[in-house]
């Protein structure tokens, strides 16, 4: 294995650090609420680290960076996009859900709180939304799986399917123990990892290229576009990067944060926080894809493994630029940006197979112990199968995760936002939104249709539908009291 080895000591310190946590969080979880939303119990701290955390995936040190690197700041309208869309998220869903899912049946996943904000008997909302869950989540999954890989592929010279497993078992073993809690606290640790490791590298990188003018100068004298962020963009194009902001509406495992808070009144800090730790994150981001330009324009002969896969450029820089000990760290900062991500998700598809199949419908009367394991159980069935998906090693990370995140933006998003700010949706409203989100992504990514991101017109298309078939009913009074009570709750206390 080709690696020096304070980096190797590095990870296994860093990954022995997280399934401690795992087992920690383990003695706190007594039941199916604790696995799940770790019992309500969240401060603003952790409710604005894990929220970060959970949302930025390996494709903040990945992804992005390469995109930047390659096609010069026309790609940070993503990051802009981002910035808005999460602070309108915290801002109108983030305390409203947290009271609607309590007024609501004390709702622990989003298939639970649609089944009890607009009182479906019938079931269909709860099996439908799950169904999305499950199909997004996994891709999403396997996009967590691809990133840890590469790094690992890329770090120790393991095999692309050696580093399939290496990457994902660390995960799943702190998921799989310690449930929410253990993934709050770890996505906490990983969150101050990642901004370090985006603030420090950034400016590392800009003295070995010889300060702020040097390295301008080199990156236009590579190309002077990269400066210009309207090069090669279109207006749909510019629309289509701005448009994943909308996706933060409906992404399960962001909006489970805002459920486990401890009160709406850690919201309003919560929201401080997190808006200025993603602000930095993503600005070291850029910064980093972007400075990489001019130094590896400065060492070609270093630039090989970059130009055979930009995704790599955080990687190489933290491997070439810092001594072992702290590459490691550097290079832990990725593992925890992919395991934070990861570990949300595997649990989110765990509690929608756990609480809106498996107690809803085969075993109502299932003891609290009994599902906590059946949880655990479905957080391996569902690791298994996003493996098998990330088996191919052509994946990239971006492709994937925009597939995933248009899909729950789409489908999920128009429901939460319209859910929690609208007293008039209906039932059918609802499952017009769910349909016509999903349905649309799916059809629009197939056909590439204009070229534009196919979570547009999802979003659009499903609010339409949640407008006009709620017009067409009318909600009960019960649902009508249980959002007047939840929205004086909100007002009281924000």
């Amino acid at each position: 294995m080709s690696v020096s080895n304070p980096t190797l000591i590095t990870f296994v310190i860093y990954i022995a650090a997280m399934v401690l946590i795992g087992f920690m969080a383990y003695r706190s979880t007594n039941n199916l609420s604790d696995y799940i939303l770790g019992g309500r119990s969240l401060g603003s701290v952790v409710t604005a680290l894990s929220a970060g955390a959970s949302d930025m995936s390996g494709w903040l040190l990945m992804g992005l960076p390469g995109a930047i690197y390659m096609s010069g700041l026309s790609e940070s309208w993503i990051a802009i996009g981002l910035i808005v869309g999460a602070y309108l998220n915290w801002l109108f869903v983030a305390g409203r859900l947290r009271v609607q899912t309590e007024h609501n049946g004390d709702a622990l996943t989003l298939p639970d709180y649609f089944s009890s904000r607009f009182e479906d008997k019938s079931g269909l909302l709860r099996i439908i939304s799950a169904i999305v869950i499950l199909v997004f989540f996994t891709i999403y999954c396997a996009s967590g799986i691809v990133a840890g890989a590469r790094l690992f592929e890329s770090t120790f010279g393991m095999s692309y399917e050696t580093a399939l497993w290496a990457g994902a078992a660390a995960t799943i073993a702190y998921t799989f123990v310690g449930g929410f809690l253990a993934v709050s606290w770890t996505d906490t640790v990983q969150a101050t990892l990642m901004i370090f490791a985006l603030l420090l590298t950034p400016i590392i990188v800009l003295l070995a290229t010889g300060g702020i003018d040097t390295t301008f100068l080199a990156i236009e004298a590579q190309d002077p576009s990269n400066f210009n962020m309207l090069k090669n963009t279109t207006f749909i194009g510019i629309i289509s990067l701005m448009g994943w902001g909308l996706g933060y509406f409906g992404q399960p495992h962001i909006l489970a944060r805002f459920m486990a808070a401890d009160s709406v009144k850690s919201i309003a800090n919560a929201r401080r926080i997190s808006m200025t730790w993603m602000i930095l994150c993503l600005g070291g981001t850029v910064a980093v894809g972007f400075f990489g330009i001019a130094y590896f324009s400065a060492n070609p002969d270093l630039a090989a493994p970059v130009t055979e896969n930009h995704e790599r450029v955080f990687i190489e820089l933290a491997k070439i630029l810092f001594n072992p000990w702290v590459a490691g760290v550097l290079l832990s900062a990725i593992l925890a940006a992919v395991m934070s991500t990861l570990s949300c998700q595997l649990l989110v598809c765990s509690s929608a197979l756990t609480e809106d199949f498996y107690k809803t419908f085969l075993r109502k009367t299932a003891s609290q112990v009994e599902l906590v394991w059946v949880g655990r159980a479905m957080v391996l069935l569902v690791a298994l199968i996003a493996i098998a998906l990330a088996a191919n090693p052509d994946n990239r990370v971006l492709g994937l995760v925009s597939y995933a995140w248009a899909g729950f933006g789409a489908a999920f998003g128009p429901v939460v936002l319209i859910s929690v700010i609208w007293k008039d949706m209906t039932r059918d409203g609802a499952l017009a939104g769910i349909l016509v989100g999903a349905i649309t992504v799916i059809v629009w990514k197939h056909f590439e249709l204009l070229g534009l991101y196919e979570i547009i017109p999802g979003f659009i298309f499903a609010s339409l539908a949640i407008y006009f078939v709620s017009k067409m009913g009318e909600p009960t009074r019960g649902m009508l009291q249980r959002f007047a009570a939840a929205e004086a709750d909100f007002r009281l206390n924000k």
